[in-house]
C-alpha cells in the first residue's frame, strides 16, 4: 500500500459506493471499503464517521444551495417562486452528477435504514428553507409549508429524473411544482 496518494475522500466515495452496489449496503463493511481505496481504516474514519455517512457527503453543498436559491429569490417572488429558484439552482449542480445520483439513489432505495436517513436529511433541508423563507418575512405557517412543498416536489422530481434520462432535474422539478399549483388552486 502506498504511503500517500492524493483525494482519500473520493477514493474513499468510489471504493463504496461500488462495494455497495456490488454486494449491498449491509454486507461491506468499512474494511472492505478501506482496502479497495487502498487506504486504512483509520483514513477512512478521518473522512467519514461510519460507512452510512458516505453516501451523504456532500448534504451541506445541497442545502447552501437551497437556502442560497430561497435567499437571493427577488423581493417580489413568492414563496413557491422563491423554492423554484432554488429548485433550479439544485438541478444544475446534479445534472452533473447523474450517474452518481443514480448509483447512490438504488443503494438506498435498497436498504430501510439508508432510505430513514435520507428523510431526515430532507427534513433538516426543509427546515434550513422555512428559516431562510422567514428571513425574506414569510411567516408561518406558510414557510414551513412552502418548504415542505418544495422538498416534496424535490423529491419526485428526482426520482422521475433518476427513471427518465432524457429529461433534466429542472424541467421535472418545474413540471412537479406547475402539478403542485394546479393542485392547490383547485
Amino acid at each position: 500500500m502506498a504511503r500517500w496518494q492524493p483525494d482519500a475522500c473520493g477514493r474513499i466515495q468510489e471504493a463504496a459506493y461500488a462495494l455497495y452496489a456490488e454486494r449491498g449496503y449491509d454486507a461491506t463493511t468499512i474494511s472492505d471499503i478501506a482496502e479497495r481505496a487502498g487506504l486504512t481504516k483509520r483514513t477512512y474514519f478521518r473522512h467519514f464517521p461510519d460507512k452510512r455517512e458516505v453516501l451523504f457527503w456532500g448534504s451541506e453543498a445541497l442545502e447552501e444551495l437551497f437556502v442560497g436559491g430561497v435567499t437571493d429569490a427577488p423581493p417580489s417572488a413568492s414563496p413557491l417562486a422563491a423554492i423554484g429558484i432554488a429548485l433550479d439552482a439544485v438541478g444544475e449542480m446534479f445534472a452533473e452528477r447523474r450517474e452518481f445520483a443514480t448509483v447512490r439513489h438504488g443503494i438506498i432505495q435498497a436498504t430501510p435504514e439508508l432510505q430513514e436517513r435520507e428523510r431526515i436529511k430532507l427534513a433538516r433541508l426543509a427546515e434550513s428553507v422555512a428559516v431562510a423563507l422567514r428571513g425574506r418575512g414569510v411567516g408561518d405557517p406558510a414557510a414551513i409549508l412552502a418548504a415542505e412543498a418544495g422538498m416534496a416536489v424535490f423529491h419526485v422530481a428526482f426520482a422521475r429524473w433518476i427513471a427518465d434520462a432524457d429529461r433534466s432535474l429542472q424541467d421535472l422539478a418545474r413540471e412537479a411544482l406547475a402539478e403542485l399549483r394546479a393542485i392547490a388552486s383547485a
